[in-house]
């Protein structure tokens, strides 16, 4: 509940009644949290949104933030408000690899909707391109951070007692 109302700021919004808050459950609990639990299999790999933008200074300033946005909202949901984690070296690796990859994403940010930094038409061609390569590693590296994280809970839950222990 806590993660549901950090989305409105630390509260829970004001809902007009029982159907409403149906309503809020279903789509948030039941079809986000479904969705996200999908991602836990090798063969169902998390994508970044996929979006059109021009050939310009300004989709590449658009893009390069919406990235730089869905990295950092990976790492933030995977934190929450803990200030730190025991985390899997894989896991550890990709959240290292997603930081560097959003320095990088806000770095082409801050260039290209800077209108006193020289950018050609070709400049902003490859960039585009490096983006587009540098969201294939980042899906790699959020996939694989899930992966890790849910073998390791597996293999912390399969290690537990299934029985309570006997009081004696």
């Amino acid at each position: 509940m806590d993660a549901l109302a950090d989305l409105w700021g630390g509260d829970l919004p004001a809902l007009d009644g029982p159907e409403a808050a149906r309503e809020l459950s279903r789509v948030l609990v039941m079809g986000l949290w479904n969705q996200l639990t999908r991602h836990q299999e090798r063969n169902a790999p998390f994508r970044l949104i996929r979006i059109e933008v021009p050939a310009t200074r300004e989709g590449l300033a658009r893009i390069a933030l919406i990235r730089r946005e869905e990295v950092v909202g990976f790492i933030q949901g995977m934190f929450g408000k803990e200030e730190s984690l025991a985390l899997p070296d894989r896991a550890h690796r990709a959240l290292e690899s997603l930081s560097e990859a959003g320095g990088l994403f806000i770095g082409v940010y801050e260039v290209a909707r800077d209108p006193t930094k020289p950018a050609s038409a070709d400049d902003v061609v490859q960039t585009r391109r490096h983006i587009r390569d540098l969201t294939k590693v980042c899906e790699r590296e959020i996939h694989e951070a899930v992966l890790s994280c849910t073998r390791a809970r597996r293999q912390m839950l399969s290690s537990m007692p299934t029985t309570k222990p006997t009081l004696h």
